[in-house]
């Protein structure tokens, strides 16, 4: 292990807990219904304290950053410490970390990650940016709808659906249908709630851009979908744009 890593993530889950709020933590368990632990520190601290670690260590080189990260993981036994884990990449995630961060993702989605929060927190705050450097490596996700872990399966559709059409730089870049339909058929029979909702949640988001193609794809698919993820997939939305939509309920 790097030098001063193992001190750094003691000092920062130290810092963290100092911020524990168990009244805000008792009225944010009724979001997760199959129980979880939680120090009651709201998102923005969690992120500020790592951004704060981050900003006052410039000089600090990525692949450290990653070791932190890592080390704050795999010392994690409340819901708080994964997501600041995941934080502490988030400066880097763009420019300075390859395609690494996709092998060290998926493994974190298979044996750290363990509600929908932390997952969509992954894909949204770190995966997001990271694609924005990398758009060439937006298909290694598709492995992930076969991954054992529910988490990693949800991961496939909720990393990519901010891609659904994104303009990045002076180019616009479109996720092709290609991909977005075959996620959703590869999950269709899934049996897990979270990974369902991820699947109307991507139709949902590519039904704004290619309206035409996702009804025909609802139609030829609506007598193998659950009504609730057919539900999810043709809900009305005031989100705006695709790449201005807010991340919906789990």
């Amino acid at each position: 292990m790097t030098d001063g890593v193992g001190e750094a993530a003691g000092r920062l889950l130290a810092l963290l807990a100092a911020e524990a709020d168990p009244a805000f933590a008792e009225r944010v368990r009724r979001y997760f219904p199959n129980g979880f632990a939680a120090l009651g520190v709201p998102n923005a601290a969690v992120a500020a304290l790592a951004h704060a670690h981050v900003r006052e260590r410039p000089d600090v080189p990525a692949a450290t950053r990653l070791l932190l990260a890592e080390e704050v993981l795999s010392r994690a036994t409340h819901h708080e410490e994964v997501l600041l884990a995941f934080a502490l990449l988030h400066k880097s995630a763009r420019r300075d970390l390859g395609p690494e961060l996709l092998d060290r993702s998926l493994d974190w989605l298979e044996h750290r990650v363990s509600n929908w929060a932390q997952c969509d927190d992954l894909c949204l705050k770190l995966l997001y940016p990271f694609f924005l450097g990398h758009l060439d490596l937006i298909p290694r996700t598709r492995p992930w709808t076969r991954s054992p872990s529910p988490w990693a399966r949800r991961a496939a559709n909720v990393a990519v659906v901010k891609f659904v059409r994104r303009t990045v730089g002076a180019t616009t870049f479109e996720l092709p249908l290609s991909h977005v339909f075959d996620n959703c058929v590869r999950l269709l029979h899934d049996d897990d709630a979270y990974v369902q909702k991820s699947v109307g949640w991507l139709l949902k988001v590519a039904g704004r851009v290619h309206p035409e193609e996702v009804a025909a794809f609802l139609g030829e698919w609506k007598g193998e979908m659950r009504r609730e993820t057919f539900r999810y997939a043709t809900e009305k939305t005031k989100d705006g744009p695709p790449e201005n939509a807010a991340r919906p309920h789990a």
